[in-house]
């Protein structure tokens, strides 16, 4: 039999359009490529996002903003030391993009001036860190991407 010019286009067309539809169908099925938003309630936190962008103004009008470092006990966090650590309350917003079931949130409660999340509530990777705290009225934000 032989094929014209013709029939071999359409033939190509539905081998393209069958190789595209199974790569889609495959993204869409397979667990391992699920496709969330970055939050759940995202639309919620778009309307407080002038407090947010005025809460990061107040923090980097400090003296020295808070500090992230690795250890060997974990992620250590040091907020600055001319801030009473005593009336310091807040959270710290650990977001993994990879894979939000492992984001968790600590509250801040001080004795000094520095926080340790232990190592083993974190795995190698890059992790995204926001740092939500009110000090004598005064809201402050950090936030910060590092690789774990």
């Amino acid at each position: 039999m032989k094929i014209n010019w013709g029939t071999a286009i359409v033939l190509v067309f539905i081998g393209f359009i069958s190789f595209i539809l199974f790569f889609v169908i495959r993204m869409n099925t397979d667990k391992k490529y699920e496709h969330d938003l970055v939050t759940e309630d995202y639309y919620k936190q778009e309307l407080a996002f002038q407090e947010e962008i005025n809460a990061e103004k107040n923090a980097k009008a400090l003296k020295s903003n808070i500090t992230i470092k690795k250890v060997s006990e974990g992620l250590l966090i040091k907020f600055p030391e001319d801030i009473n650590s005593e009336k310091l309350s807040g959270t710290i917003s650990l977001y993994r993009p990879s894979n939000k079931k492992l984001d968790f949130e600590v509250p801040i409660s001080l004795t000094t001036s520095e926080v340790i999340i232990p190592k083993n509530k974190l795995i190698q990777g890059k992790w995204k860190i926001k740092v939500n705290w009110e000090n004598e009225n005064t809201s402050y934000l950090f936030r910060e991407s590092f690789t774990y």
